[in-house]
C-alpha cells in the first residue's frame, strides 16, 4: 500500500515536493512558503495538504519564531 492510497492528490504532490527538497528531518525542515513555490499550487491548497499529512502522521509541524517549519516523518 503506497502513499497514493492514503492521501489526496494534493497531499501526494506536497509529500513528493517535500521529499525532493530534502525536508526529511527536523534539522532540514522548510516553510509552507517554500513548499508552495516548489509545488506550484495555491497556498491554501498546500496548507490543507500539510494539515492532511500531519493528521495521517506523514509530516510534523514545529512552531518557530517567524514561520512554522514542516518535515516528513515517514
Amino acid at each position: 500500500m503506497g502513499i497514493e492510497d492514503e492521501l489526496s492528490g494534493n497531499g501526494v504532490k506536497v509529500y513528493k515536493t517535500m521529499k525532493d527538497l530534502g525536508m526529511i528531518a527536523e534539522e532540514k525542515m522548510g516553510t509552507a512558503e517554500r513548499i508552495t513555490q516548489s509545488a506550484k499550487l495555491p497556498k491554501n491548497m498546500v496548507l490543507n495538504a500539510l494539515q492532511e499529512l500531519q493528521t495521517k502522521s506523514f509530516a510534523r509541524r514545529k512552531v518557530r519564531e517567524k514561520a512554522a517549519g514542516y518535515y516528513l516523518t515517514k
